[in-house]
């Protein structure tokens, strides 16, 4: 054979082929392409939420803190403390819990101080604490019951050096509610003597309603509270009083000193800020955490009541705030990725929303929990998800039960998961769904308590268990299901592909699969490529287009990892 000469139109023409050969044929041993692209977290957020106090009690010390107690009756004590704690999230992260679901993302309820005591619950039905971090009192410290400065260093560090991001959840539409014990504990005297002896029945007549002291509290230029002294909550989103609680005057651009109470207290980091407002020292006081501990994001409470203007500007302070902390302490960091903000918006769909123009990255998807229950049609849903979806990044974070709305039927875990962590846009695990957790006591005019029970450790559904892990870390491993182009690709067994043009990440996923099984795949994966069905950990070999596997029921296939078989 003549040699070509190095740089004549034919040998370039040799080496183009011989480079795309080079690129796509199986080399013994490993993978010709990565075998998966789990994507930057913006493109794949697989995010847990707990409600930290429900959770793990790491460290029972804490359990009474500001003498909070429990109640003996179930129904009784469904809106107490439970004892879960920072230290608790520590241990199971140790343990590799959430790594062994695919997460990552934390997000965990707002850890800073709560009101001390108890309000009136439901109908005069229990003794509702501030266990879910929604009362807020004091933005600067942690609550005791969370735990110790120490324990959230710790937390966060554990959770970066897993590659796991901690979100917090935070609110600026509202503080908690003065309730009798913080009250006392405050020194603001709006109290009747006995105040200690106070029952649900008769706990509102222990306090004084038309006392002057309540400018003690947070004041006029601070909140809306219809309170003597105090602007009434007004008769729109952004101004109204939800459930009674004082509202944030957010949107003034009055300059405000700290509340007295504020001031006074102790153990507080906050102190007077020249020339803030009310919004000002919110969002220093939030975006403090970041820059002390280095958390990665906010999951943002009741964002329709605040205007659009002050989550644009938390976003912002909240970005430096994480860039600081990264430049500062590099060995600590998850990555360089900047924060990561999603909001709840009340009723929210999955169609990119008019707040990711503020600030949020994504929004929480509200209809997903609705769609997910209609997954005998899974077709219908996934190929409307991802037209929505469309393009990068998420947009939208999906979930199956939520602490403000529903659990999802417990009987149909595994559909809903499969549906969950098959669908385009972002994940988030309710706590407790991957293992079936039951409901709780369920108070009749307050039955979202029910959603908040106790993490069943001692009883997991092991199967439901062992499907999430496997699908979790399936899509833990590939951005494609969540951003990628979907294609059904087969009706009986029903699969499709998801295939990312940008990063070259491909999956092909059958349903209601069991025995042998033929899958076309031609255009998805090459001819003679090596796949492995994760859901197995059988392996098989492309063949005129098409895969035969041996399915256990779900078929998730993947290019063989690099080094494996």
């Amino acid at each position: 054979m003549n040699p070509v000469r190095p740089h004549s139109p034919a040998a370039r023409a040799l080496v183009l082929v011989a480079g795309l050969a080079a690129a796509w044929l199986p080399v013994r041993g490993q993978a010709p392409v990565p075998a998966s692209v789990p994507g930057t977290f913006a493109q794949n957020p697989i995010v847990y939420f707990v409600m930290t106090d429900r959770f793990y009690d790491g460290d029972p010390s804490n359990d009474h803190s500001y003498g909070r107690q429990r109640e003996k009756d179930p129904k009784d004590d469904v809106g107490t403390f439970h004892g879960g704690d920072l230290k608790g999230l520590t241990l199971k992260l140790k343990e590799g819990w959430f790594r062994k679901l695919g997460v990552n993302a934390l997000w965990i309820t707002a850890p800073y101080e709560q009101i001390h005591g108890w309000v009136v619950g439901g109908r005069e039905e229990f003794r509702h604490y501030a266990y879910h971090g929604y009362y807020a009192l004091d933005y600067t410290v942690l609550d005791k019951n969370m735990g110790t400065p120490e324990d959230l260093r710790e937390l966060v560090d554990t959770a970066h050096s897993q590659g796991i991001r901690i979100l917090f959840d935070v609110v600026m539409n509202h503080p908690g509610y003065l309730d009798l014990q913080t009250a006392h504990d405050l020194h603001v005297n709006v109290l009747w003597p006995g105040w200690e002896k106070a029952t649900i029945k008769n706990y509102h007549s222990f306090i004084d309603y038309n006392s002057d002291a309540w400018a003690d509290w947070w004041g006029r230029d601070w909140v809306r509270a219809g309170l003597p002294g105090y602007i009434d909550g007004g008769r729109n989103d952004l101004t109204m009083q939800i459930a009674f609680l004082p509202d944030f005057r957010t949107e003034s651009s009055k300059l405000v000193k700290l509340p007295k109470f504020l001031h006074d207290k102790p153990d507080t980091k906050a102190v007077d800020l020249p020339d803030t407002t009310v919004r000002g020292y919110l969002i220093k006081w939030l975006t403090d955490w970041v820059r002390e501990y280095g958390i990665d994001g906010f999951r943002c409470d009741t964002v329709k009541h605040v205007e659009p203007e002050a989550w644009a500007a938390l976003k912002d302070q909240a970005t430096k705030a994480l860039a600081e902390f990264k430049a500062k302490n590099p060995s600590r960091k998850v990555d360089d990725a900047p924060f990561w903000m999603v909001g709840e918006y009340w009723g929210a769909g999955p169609e990119k929303h008019k707040m990711t123009r503020y600030g949020f990255d994504a929004m929480i998807n509200f209809e997903f929990q609705g769609d997910a229950d209609e997954f005998a049609k899974p077709e219908k849903l996934f190929s409307q998800y991802a037209r929505i979806q469309a393009g990068k990044p998420v947009h939208m974070l999906n979930y199956l039960s939520s602490h403000d709305t529903s659990l999802f039927d417990r009987t149909k875990l595994i559909e809903g998961g499969a549906a969950l962590l098959l669908a385009p846009g972002g994940v988030q695990i309710f706590y407790g769904d991957e293992t079936a957790r039951p409901a709780g006591y369920k108070p009749r005019t307050d039955p979202q308590q029910a959603t908040r029970s106790d993490m069943n450790w001692a009883n997991p559904d092991e199967k439901v268990l062992a499907f999430w892990r496997k699908l979790g870390t399936f899509r833990e491993r590939h951005c494609a299901l969540a951003v990628g182009e979907h294609k059904q690709i087969s009706e009986k067994p029903y699969a499709f592909s998801r295939v990312d043009g940008a990063t070259g990440d491909r999956v092909v996923v059958a349903l209601d699969a069991t025995g042998p099984v033929t899958l076309p795949v031609a255009g998805v994966f090459l001819e003679g490529e090596t796949l492995e069905d994760a859901y197995t950990g059988r392996t098989t070999v492309v063949a005129g287009g098409k895969v035969t596997v041996q399915a256990g029921g779900v078929v998730l296939l993947e290019r063989v990892k690099t080094g494996a078989h």
